[in-house]
């Protein structure tokens, strides 16, 4: 902890960093089948930093361990509608040997925290932290009614995290209007006429989510013997048909905003059927916006037999479907159209998509925060190919952006970044981004 009399005289940038790596040395893995360690002792160090200020939050827990943490702040208008500020505190599995690091040592080279979290999302969980903690010190309120809340079991859907917060206690969004969260307010480079120019992403949607089970049934038999009704072939034939489905490409509002601002900035054209080389300006997010021209399916998950020379009777996949603003009712149906007759379609965690306007007091004040810092940049709206805990406090009336400040280099897989190997977010960014959000919430 920082001494007393240090405290005083502490910017939020000052600490991000460190609160930063406290949090990535914390493994909070979030396996999706409940075997993880769980939030909690994440959701502590949380508690424990805020007491340090003289701050006192509330600890939620869905089950033993499954930790949220809440913290209300009284803005300098109450009369103005509340604002939600939220961060998750699980991360996705490691695998350490993947690694060039040790994943949970947020270990610093090349200018970088390295480390499972860097960017999803425990900066934004350390900048939030890190901003609060100057507000306490300092005595400053911000600008209006500000619930603060760090989720747990954003991977997994929020089951356990932001959804059964909305059930089980709506009463602590009770007042608040919009909200902020992660993976929105960060920089791309783009080469224009004039050189190349930074232009920040604010995050106005998100595809909706669908995880589905395929589950294919068969006769079961000896392997030695031919088999038409082999469920593993019925899988896979379901798999391929459903991954060769060409869906059909659309822009919706903030897929156009962000493709007719880069081409402004750019120069370089887009037709409706051929973006790739706009796309091709994008650099590290092209990633997040190539996902949202269309609906999109992976399958990610195989399951099936039990022994070499046993045909079974099952076979089963997992399958990740994102679905465009609108087009809930259209994916769904077309899959169950193409996994055929012998293949049941099981939804294992279906969750809405968002859009919200790019227009607004809280749009107006996310973008003026990031043009102080960085004058000469662009922001443009773009939608998230994932989703978000936003989903959530939608169910509550609450419309929700992502705004998570981030200056990042130009060269770097910023998308890559996100449940890859070798995640880092750039010191620097951090900084800058802290100061940004600390401008946002007393100017918003």
């Amino acid at each position: 902890m920082t001494p007393p009399d240090a405290q005083a005289t502490l910017a939020p940038e000052d600490e991000v960093v460190r609160i930063c790596s406290d949090l990535i040395r914390i493994d909070s893995s979030n396996y999706g089948d409940g075997s993880g360690p769980g939030e909690r002792a994440a959701a502590e160090y949380v508690l424990t930093e805020l007491a340090e200020v003289g701050l006192e939050a509330e600890l939620f827990e869905s089950e033993p361990g499954r930790s949220t943490v809440v913290l209300r702040l009284e803005g300098a208008d109450p009369s103005r509608p509340g604002l939600a500020v939220h961060g998750h505190l699980d991360v996705v599995p490691a695998n350490a040997a993947d690694w060039q690091v040790d994943p949970f040592a947020a270990e610093q080279r090349d200018g970088c925290i390295w480390g499972r979290g860097a960017v999803d999302m425990k900066d934004m969980d350390a900048m939030m932290l890190a901003t609060i903690r100057h507000l306490a010190r300092t005595g400053t309120r911000p600008a209006r009614d500000t619930t603060v809340v760090f989720f747990a079991d954003e991977e997994a859907g929020g089951v356990h995290g932001s959804h059964w917060l909305v059930d089980k206690h709506p009463e602590v969004f009770d007042g608040v209007a919009e909200a902020i969260s992660e993976v929105g307010g960060f920089s791309v480079t783009l080469p224009t006429p004039t050189g190349p120019r930074r232009a920040y992403l604010l995050q106005t949607a998100e595809k909706g989510l669908a995880w589905l089970r395929l589950r294919a049934h068969g006769r079961a038999g000896h392997g030695s013997v031919p088999n038409d009704a082999n469920a593993v072939v019925r899988l896979a034939e379901a798999i391929a048909r459903i991954a060769a489905h060409e869906w059909p490409r659309e822009y919706v509002a903030s897929v156009r905003g962000l493709l007719d601002g880069v081409s402004e900035l750019t120069g370089v054209p887009y037709g409706a059927d051929e973006p790739s080389a706009l796309l091709a300006t994008l650099g590290g997010a092209r990633g997040f916006v190539q996902g949202t021209l269309r609906n999109t399916i992976n399958a990610t998950m195989l399951e099936a037999g039990y022994k070499h020379n046993v045909i079974p009777q099952t076979a089963t996949a997992a399958i990740d479907c994102r679905f465009l603003p609108g087009h809930q009712d259209e994916l769904l149906d077309t899959v169950r159209e193409l996994a055929g007759e012998f293949v049941e379609v099981e939804t294992v965690h279906l969750d809405v998509a968002l859009e919200a306007p790019w227009d607004g007091d809280l749009v107006e004040s996310m973008k003026q925060a990031l043009l102080r810092a960085d004058p000469d940049a662009a922001v443009l709206p773009y939608c998230l190919s994932g989703g978000t805990d936003n989903k959530a406090l939608s169910r509550l009336g609450i419309t929700g952006y992502g705004f998570a400040p981030l200056r990042l280099p130009g060269d770097l897989d910023f998308v890559g970044m996100f449940h890859g190997i070798d995640e880092r977010v750039p010191v620097e960014g951090l900084r800058l981004g802290t100061r940004v959000l600390a401008d946002f919430l007393q100017n918003c």
